[in-house]
């Protein structure tokens, strides 16, 4: 019985170490670190470099020739059918799904039967000079002159202004501090002309506005749009002097749509009506050339103005108000007839499901529709994308699935005040809050032939370091060496550290609602000029007739290299993104980041150390915030580097933590004025659109702040400001903290 006893109990305890080891077998098996193609690892290695070299600089060559032949205004037939085309063959590059999303918006159209030009007009009334009706269209498209809108200013208002004019340089406050202060000349009633470039032409109309003016008219200097010793077009990439840019006027502030501002313009979208549109502006605009421009400036009379005010023309560039004795009686008139008008357009959203987590979205966007051909921009952009789109295609069809969902957009009437892109944001809010890692921006792809420029948050640096120093540099005599070696011999960070320079997002272009409103991680990538040689404003051609094909092809980028590589950098981000186990974000260098702009907006403040003292200004709780930060930031990154990577929920959280770490930095209540910019840390310049400013609620409550005629409600507005930014940023620590 004893032996029969012992055989039982030796029995039931191998069999309970049996099931013990198979059911620790399952365990491990199910929580084991996936090996498949979306893992970290050789796999996911092999896949990087597969999409990366599937991209050929031939096919981004073909995508954009196919795109750039006829003109594709946003609201224009030609614009929608280009929309099907790319979501036909969208489809037949592999994507799981690919949509046409409409939205019914405000757009504005010169009228064909009244045309928009300026005139120079005698005591009687009678026009003695009318600037030009178009520019001269290039050769090998004069078959298309009916489709290509003539140089006007979109969202300008109807008027017949007539006045003395006045030349304010490049139409910044500054500029009209300047006229105010030290020139004593006041613009009220008169109508003012200013040259483009340094700030966002919107933001010039706002100024004049603001200033009194009745009208602006806005041209294109030589020595703003010629480079030195460059032909213009078609035998060089200069701007030729009968060429103009087009382009919005609008102050939008990221509302979207002007008659559906915060909500998507869906056919039952309430509307307000046209007068009270958000961001239209109330006085007449339009742009000339500079053929045109000697004309209207020649005769100026008034004060010889100082030297930076001066041009490349030759004319005086005296100020005004008005013409020289022999010219006195002489005025100029405005006639602008432009229409606005609600119109439909189309964006086109293709998507990748994710394999492991198809909530988690990483977008690649990029506008579609042109002022005319779209040769730079933006269709340099949409080629790329559009060969993102065939180099995935190619993977999914060897069996690669990204781990997160991957979606494209080619959005619809960007060039309108970032129309599309916004709409789609409002749209689909709630989910992006809740979903989206990354947005990667895909305008245009060139802007010069010297280096790459990136613009995106801090903690996208690190991971595009990383994906450059992958590529090869696109130059000639440069092989062998890294895009990342090539970029940092070119622009050097010198002032901040040993690595290629990478720049604040400003606005312009379709990050902004998903950035600045939303606070989804965002960065942007093209190749550029030398900044330190090439003064001249954006590329020549800008918004220009002259932004063809064979621009492109002759001059930017004959072999497609440059585009290639920008193809790859902006690729490589989305893949990253989508791929990796573990997030490729970076807390540290948002840290860093903070430390720098809280010195730099304190120094700012630091100018009028009088007043400081009087009113009790101190950044000592910004500073307590910004180290806060650092320290989570730092101990964050320590619990990553013993992070259970075979336990998906502790890499979910962590995961969640990263993403959401942008939309900490989001203030519901909005900037002062702009409730549509929600960023405490970046948001677009109040006096200049394009320029990304650190702070921007302290930034604008000291700008021009010694003239203010309330010195203590103006410092306590500044130390208001300086609360809510350090509010943030310590509420920004407290998300990267351990969960309870």
């Amino acid at each position: 019985m004893k032996n029969e006893r012992r055989i039982i109990h030796w029995i039931c305890g191998l069999v309970v170490v049996l099931a013990l080891f198979f059911f620790g077998f399952i365990i491990g098996w199910f929580s084991r670190p996936t090996q498949s193609s979306f893992a970290d690892g050789s796999e996911s290695s092999k896949y990087l470099r597969e999409f990366i070299d599937e991209m050929k600089p031939e096919k981004i060559r073909e995508h954009l020739r196919k795109f750039t032949r006829l003109p594709h205004l946003a609201g224009t037939e030609q614009n929608r059918r280009y929309a099907e085309q790319i979501k036909d063959e969208w489809l037949e590059f592999g994507l799981d799904s690919v949509e046409m999303v409409p939205y019914d918006v405000l757009l504005s159209y010169p009228n064909k039967s009244h045309p928009n030009y300026i005139s120079i007009v005698d005591g009687l009334g009678n026009e003695i000079f009318s600037t030009s009706l178009a520019e001269p269209v290039p050769e090998g498209y004069e078959h298309v002159l009916d489709d290509i809108v003539p140089p006007y200013s979109s969202f300008s208002p109807k008027g017949q202004p007539e006045g003395e004019l006045v030349y304010v340089n490049y139409g910044r406050t500054e500029d009209f501090f300047q006229l105010q202060r030290e020139m004593g000349i006041n613009v009220t009633g008169k109508i003012v002309i200013v040259r483009y470039g340094k700030i966002f032409r919107g933001n010039k109309v706002k100024n004049a506005m603001l200033a009194g003016a009745q009208g602006i008219i806005m041209f294109s200097d030589p020595a703003d749009y010629c480079a030195p010793g460059v032909q213009p077009y078609p035998d060089g990439w200069n701007l030729p002097g009968g060429g103009a840019q087009r382009g919005n006027v609008l102050n939008l502030n990221g509302a979207g749509d002007p008659l559906t501002p915060g909500y998507p313009a869906k056919e039952y979208t309430y509307r307000f009506n046209l007068e009270d549109g958000v961001g239209l502006p109330k006085i007449p605009v339009h742009p000339i050339g500079y053929h045109d421009a000697i004309h209207l400036l020649k005769n100026m009379g008034g004060q010889i103005p100082p030297n930076n005010w001066k041009g490349a023309l030759n004319v005086s560039y005296r100020i005004g108000p008005g013409f020289l004795d022999d010219f006195r009686s002489q005025k100029v008139r405005m006639n602008i007839h432009t229409d606005n008008q609600v119109t439909r357009i189309y964006n086109v959203i293709g998507k990748i499901r994710g394999a492991l987590e198809p909530d988690r979205y990483v977008i690649l966007g990029g506008h579609r529709d042109a002022w005319v051909f779209g040769g730079i921009d933006p269709m340099s952009g949409a080629a790329v994308v559009h060969e993102s789109v065939r180099s995935a295609g190619r993977l999914l069809s060897k069996g690669w699935r990204p781990r997160r969902t991957i979606i494209f957009a080619s959005w619809d009437a960007e060039e309108f005040g970032l129309q599309g892109s916004t709409e789609w944001a409002e749209d689909n809010s709630k989910v992006l809050q809740e979903r989206a890692v990354a947005y990667i921006n895909a305008d245009s792809a060139i802007e010069g032939m010297y280096t790459l420029r990136v613009d995106c948050t801090p903690s996208l640096h690190t991971l595009v370091y990383d994906i450059t120093k992958q590529i090869n540099s696109p130059e000639e005599g440069e092989e062998g060496l890294s895009l990342y070696e090539s970029w940092h011999k070119r622009d050097n960070w010198t002032s901040d550290r040993d690595a290629p320079r990478i720049s604040k997002l400003g606005s312009g272009s379709d990050f902004e609602a998903y950035f600045i409103r939303l606070g989804i991680a965002a960065g942007r990538a093209r190749y550029t000029k030398n900044k330190k040689t090439e003064r001249y404003s954006s590329y020549p051609v800008y918004h220009s007739v002259y932004e063809t094909f064979e621009i492109v092809e002759k001059f930017y980028d004959p072999s497609f290299k440059r585009l290639l590589a920008v193809a790859q950098v902006r690729g490589g981000l989305v893949f990253h993104l989508a791929n990796s186990q573990l997030l490729p974000l970076d807390a540290n260098q948002y840290a860093d980041s903070l430390r720098k702009y809280a010195n730099s907006i304190t120094q700012l403040a630091q100018q009028h150390p009088e007043e400081m003292n009087m009113y009790k200004v101190s950044f000592d709780a910004l500073f307590s915030a910004v180290k806060n930060f650092t320290v989570a930031a730092w101990d964050f990154h320590e619990r990553l580097q013993t992070l259970n990577r075979a336990d998906p929920l502790q890499v979910r959280i962590m995961n969640d933590q990263l993403m959401y770490l942008e939309r900490a930095f989001i203030d519901p209540l909005g900037l002062p004025g702009r409730p549509f910019y929600r960023h405490v840390i970046f948001a677009p310049s109040s006096h200049n659109k394009y320029a990304g400013e650190s702070f921007p609620g302290i930034y604008d409550a000291l700008f021009d702040i010694e003239n203010s005629a309330d010195p203590q409600m103006a410092w306590s507005e500044v130390k208001r400001q300086i609360s809510i930014a350090a509010f943030t940023v310590h509420a920004a620590a407290m998300t990267l903290t351990p969960p309870a």
